[in-house]
């Protein structure tokens, strides 16, 4: 095994893991980290190979599974628009894949990542939101100016959540970059 496949491997496990862990959660708590959904298919996208997508598709309905039938997770969520999850997903997903063809290793390179991120958790919360409004029978009784407005808390949290994991990342990249940069020139 080369070194690229080795750090896909490593990366698609921490990648995996912290979806097990924070899935089923989507804002968080004081006991509980903020789900990792939307980052980890953005980061999936950009360091990782086409096929981890369908996969990581599988192991987020597995964990939802699990976390409705025996993890005491409300079912609430869970309607035909659920089905939505993989557009909202592949909005991550593509925004990682531009990225990686687009990005560069400079503060600039940091903004684009930054505009790019903001713009896809964007587009994935309009998809999300919109979809359960419209098919998951639950909000019959409220015109679309109601429902939005009751969304506008919700907005700030869905981007929080996802730039907590991102901002991270990115600072990871930073580092392990530059140490990379410092050991060539040595």
């Amino acid at each position: 095994m080369n070194n690229t496949q080795i750090k896909a491997i490593l990366i698609f496990a921490i990648l995996a893991a912290l979806m097990a862990v924070t899935r089923d959660h989507h804002f968080g708590s004081a006991l509980n980290l903020p789900d990792a959904s939307l980052a980890i298919f953005l980061l999936a996208g950009f360091y990782l190979p086409r096929w981890v997508f369908p996969v990581l598709l599988v192991q987020a309905g597995l964990v939802d599974y699990l976390a409705i039938n025996y993890g005491g997770v409300s079912d609430w969520c869970f309607s035909p628009a659920y089905w939505f999850l993989i557009p909202t997903y592949a909005v991550m997903w593509y925004a990682g894949r531009f990225h990686a063809a687009h990005h560069g290793h400079s503060w600039r390179g940091f903004a684009r990542f930054s505009a790019m991120a903001f713009l896809a958790t964007s587009v994935a919360f309009v998809i999300s939101n919109g979809s359960f409004y419209l098919f998951s029978g639950r909000f019959a009784e409220i015109g679309v100016i109601q429902y939005a407005g009751s969304l506008t808390g919700y907005y700030g949290q869905y981007l929080a959540g996802a730039f907590l994991y991102l901002s991270i990342a990115a600072c990871v990249q930073f580092a392990i970059t530059n140490l990379y940069r410092r050991s060539a020139r040595a």
